[in-house]
């Protein structure tokens, strides 16, 4: 029962989100069905259920008869807050929703349903530019909460400059700039996508410290060179085995003797049995991509040795878009 009504919690909290209702409690003592109603809106009937499906899910509290907005609700749903989510919450309710109610066509035929592939030559190659911003505004709610996870769990340290191999937004180099004040970083990625993450490293004030890099790092012969760290963080699950492997060479490539790279992922079990989140991500890559999935730990660690990559290990943790990385130094 659980699983076949999981799509009533997401549309609650995609509906509250859209029509404004967690912004409209923020800093306040909490307002009534009746205030929310006219706030919002909205018939008195809707609000009152709307509210009381948010409160049961954990996204309200009911105080002295008025609704505020829980502690996770206040920090993740109201824009302007440093870890707002909503990008990632519309994202899904816009593109995936429609996308994964036609699961069972990608099944069959093999294709992406979020997009199709006659008419555009990738994922990213988005004839709605309106579309396309919200997907990056979704990964950039989506990697600033991991990065901080990836920046306590992986030792840089010892890193002078980080090369941030299709990074967005810019999302993993703002956190782990923060967090190593010594660190300078490079963003390399599409010309559009340069341009956002211009805007959003300096809007962290970081902009001495993060480079743009614009460029492709799939068509493009090489990488940027001068950096001791690469980060592949939450981009290989989006290319073929064959792709993958391609992108790893690079890396290897374009990195100095003793240079490390981070694969920041969703790992699948080796025995390919879960754990949900990165399962069910992989399975949202047969309706995105026309090649990729989530992968193990061990696929990873063939694909850094064949590539000429040592010292390969695994580290855990977990966070919003990533349950581990895979780490290799480059002998």
């Amino acid at each position: 029962m659980q699983l076949s009504i999981g799509f009533w919690s997401f549309k609650t909290l995609a509906s509250a989100y859209e029509l404004g209702l967690f912004a409209r409690l923020s800093g306040t003592d909490g307002h009534t069905v009746d205030e929310l109603a006219r706030m919002l809106g909205v018939g008195q009937r809707p609000a009152e259920l709307l509210v009381t499906a948010c409160a049961s899910i954990g996204l309200l509290e009911l105080r002295n008869g008025r609704y505020v907005n829980s502690a996770v609700a206040d920090e993740f749903l109201v824009p302007g807050k440093a870890y707002h989510f909503g990008g990632w919450v519309q994202m899904l309710d816009r593109r995936l929703y429609p996308a994964w109610g036609r699961l069972s066509e990608a099944v069959r035929t093999n294709r992406p349903t979020s997009w199709n592939p006659d008419e555009q030559a990738h994922l990213f190659d988005s004839e709605d530019p309106e579309l396309l911003a919200l997907f990056w505004e979704a990964m950039h709610s989506l990697s600033t909460l991991t990065a901080r996870e990836l920046a306590a769990h992986v030792e840089l340290s010892g890193s002078a400059a980080l090369l941030d191999v299709g990074g967005g937004s810019g999302a993993y180099d703002i956190e782990l700039c923060r967090r190593y004040p010594h660190l300078r970083a490079t963003v390399l990625d599409l010309p559009p996508v340069c341009e956002i993450a211009a805007e959003k490293i300096k809007a962290a004030g970081h902009a001495d410290r993060i480079a743009v890099a614009p460029g492709d790092f799939l068509a493009d012969p090489e990488l940027p060179a001068g950096h001791d760290v690469v980060l592949l963080s939450m981009i290989m699950h989006d290319w073929s085995d064959e792709q993958d492997l391609a992108i790893l060479r690079k890396c290897f490539a374009a990195l100095p003797p003793g240079g490390q790279i981070v694969i920041s992922e969703l790992l699948v079990d080796e025995e390919k049995a879960g754990p949900p989140a990165a399962a069910l991500m992989g399975l949202n890559m047969l309706v995105e991509t026309t090649g990729g999935r989530n992968y193990t730990a061990a696929e990873y660690e063939q694909w850094l040795r064949a590539t000429g990559f040592v010292d390969v290990r695994t580290v855990s943790f977990e966070a919003a878009g990533a349950n581990g990385a895979v780490l290799a130094r480059k002998p």
